[in-house]
């Protein structure tokens, strides 16, 4: 607020200075512009002199001439000349004054325009944005039930509207993390309680044939089927341990409609078309018809946009093509990137969850983006699946149409 202040004094500062400066050059040019009125009342005196008569057409700045035995009340400006011993009084238009008075007029209506402006930049953007200055920062914080006011400015009100949403998305995921790791952590006190038990026992009959206790071949062959059975409920533990360690760590929620394949390509091509003119990347997008989609249109982007960012971390930078398809009431996507060196083998992990595959080690990255397509588009009703093409590697997405 103090810095739009300052900056409204500067404003208000130039603008009272130029006024200024130009008023005093009016002022200054006021006597030069006067000289043309006597440059005509000569010419004038020098007309009557020879004729006798004069043609008042012929000066444009002169309004009447007057001898001195007219009568005459006009209040114009005027100057006296002589001629043939004769007194003229000759009138002149003083368009001087007038212009100054034209021009202050103007800079004060253009001045009172610019205050108003300025005092509704200030209530309607730089207040309202005053008041939404800290709410990144607390959010930062961690701070999720810090106020955000509400704007109906049509500048700012879908903005704070926004992030309110924003607000209330972070708050629901903390608790939904929070309530899957209180589950998970139950679920894994409870599975080590249980494994305890099979565990004591296979501890217990593994002292015993230790020390010779069971002599009779029969029981110790008991006892060993005993170990065994006890060991096989430790594995089934340690699967469900791992199984709840490993499920729906990440959660999606969709939201069906319908969009243009139009508007979806456009999006993506705008938003990489200049990264990869930057890097020499050629970029193509073949010719396709156009069609309304059934599925949730920001996530289908987000598919796009993570097959895009693989095509450009695991690709060599030669070319990226989207092409398109369309079979059995679905419409297919298909991103290709030149310089695949991926085996074919490892194609049936790469949709898992942390699978990176051997063309990744110099590469930074999670092995989550093909898991979260995969995940994505089948919530959305689609597929997904992907192909080594000789040197290229396509990843294709299959989407319902409406």
């Amino acid at each position: 607020m103090r810095a739009y202040c300052k900056l409204c004094i500067a404003v208000t500062a130039v603008f009272v200075l130029l006024a200024v400066v130009l008023n005093i050059y009016m002022i200054r040019t006021k006597d030069v512009t006067g000289g043309i009125h006597r440059v005509e009342a000569k010419r004038l005196a020098d007309e009557i002199a020879e004729t006798g008569s004069y043609d008042l057409t012929k000066y444009p700045h002169i309004t009447g001439v007057f001898s001195d035995d007219d009568i005459y009340s006009s209040n114009e400006p005027y100057v006296i000349i002589e001629i043939n011993g004769t007194l003229y009084r000759v009138e002149y238009k003083a368009n001087g004054d007038n212009n100054i008075v034209v021009v202050n007029c103007a800079f004060g209506a253009i001045f009172l325009l610019m205050i108003v402006l300025l005092l509704y930049i200030r209530q309607h953007i730089i207040v309202p944005f005053g008041r939404l200055n800290t709410v990144p920062q607390e959010l930062a914080r961690g701070n999720l039930s810090v106020e955000i006011p509400e704007e109906k400015s049509r500048f700012f009100g879908k903005f704070t509207w926004g992030v309110n949403l924003l607000r209330e998305k972070i708050e629901d995921d903390r608790q939904r993390e929070l309530s899957t790791q209180r589950e998970k952590k139950l679920l894994l006190l409870s599975l080590s309680h249980d494994i305890k038990t099979p565990l004591s026992a296979i501890k217990l009959n593994a002292k015993a044939l230790e020390k010779g206790i069971y002599k009779d071949t029969e029981k110790q062959r008991e006892v060993a089927q005993n170990i065994n059975k006890r060991a096989d409920e430790i594995e089934q533990f340690v699967s469900e341990i791992t199984k709840a360690a490993s499920k729906d760590f990440m959660t999606f929620e969709v939201t069906q409609g319908e969009v243009f394949l139009s508007q979806v390509i456009t999006k993506i091509s705008a938003r990489y078309v200049p990264q990869l003119e930057t890097c020499g990347t050629e970029f193509s997008v073949q010719k396709f018809n156009d069609c309304i989609l059934f599925c949730d249109p920001d996530r289908l982007g987000e598919c796009l946009q993570n097959l895009m960012e693989n095509a450009i971390k695991y690709g060599d930078g030669k070319r990226i093509e989207i092409g398109f398809d369309r079979m059995d009431g679905c419409q297919l996507i298909t991103v290709c990137n030149t310089g695949c060196t991926l085996e074919e083998k490892e194609l049936p992990q790469i949709f898992e969850s942390f699978h990176r595959g051997n063309n990744a080690n110099k590469v930074q990255g999670n092995g989550l983006g093909l898991f979260i397509c995969k995940r994505l588009m089948s919530l959305m009703g689609g597929e997904v699946y992907a192909e080594i093409q000789g040197d290229r590697f396509c990843v294709t997405l299959i989407v319902r149409l409406a």
